[in-house]
């Protein structure tokens, strides 16, 4: 599948119907998604025939583009019903054949099937300090091949260090920056849209090597 093609199909996905703030809800655009997955798999091999978890996966856009992607498998996990409910709309209408799992990434305690990759847009921590650390090193611990994941251009030593040092990961490449765009969803925003930079992340676990 193209890139462009891949693009257009996640640019139809529903979105969020009432997104919560404090779960820092904020729809994964298909420009950023179809590249990430894109380029997971044409540079890297990790989603094509590969087990395939995304993590707080909302309406389901990173999981879905994996299941496009030819994942052998794709599970995605979220804490949100209302969320899972969508993404599994989303899966039906583009007849994917995915898994859904309601559960707080936090306190996961994976077993038996293995994951291959783990794809990720983590909250940010803007309202819970630490959150996106908390889903890469709970990630790292999960995934047996790479962990892709996005992050705010202004966290990268952050997270780098705290990747390297806290999660036990032993590589952590930016791949590329990426341009967020953040739609008007919650009454404290004040432009209708909002440009943040972002890095696209691959992380390898110290057990893989």
């Amino acid at each position: 599948m193209k890139l462009k093609q891949l693009e257009g199909l996640l640019g139809s996905l529903e979105q969020f119907y009432n997104p919560k703030i404090e779960l820092e809800q904020y729809p994964t655009g298909s420009h950023i998604a179809s590249r990430m997955l894109y380029t997971a798999e044409n540079s890297f091999g990790d989603v094509t025939n590969k087990v395939v978890a995304d993590f707080g996966c909302g309406c389901g856009t990173l999981g879905i583009a994996a299941a496009l992607l030819g994942a052998q498998h794709v599970v995605g996990l979220d804490i949100d019903a209302e969320s899972l409910e969508i993404a599994s709309e989303n899966a039906d209408e583009l007849e994917l054949d995915m898994e859904f799992v309601q559960c707080d990434i936090r306190n996961l305690r994976w077993e038996g099937q293995i994951i291959d990759t783990v794809v990720m847009n983590p909250p940010f921590g803007t309202r819970r300090k630490g959150a996106d650390m908390d889903f890469l090193c709970v990630a790292l611990k999960v995934a047996s091949e790479a962990v892709y994941s996005l992050h705010k251009t202004t966290t990268r030593e952050h997270v780098r260090r705290t990747a390297l040092r806290d999660c036990h990961a032993s590589s952590a490449e930016v791949l590329c920056e990426l341009r967020y765009d953040v739609p008007h969803l919650y009454k404290f925003h004040k432009k209708k849209e909002v440009d943040i930079a972002v890095d696209l992340w691959r992380f390898v676990p110290k057990k893989n090597q």
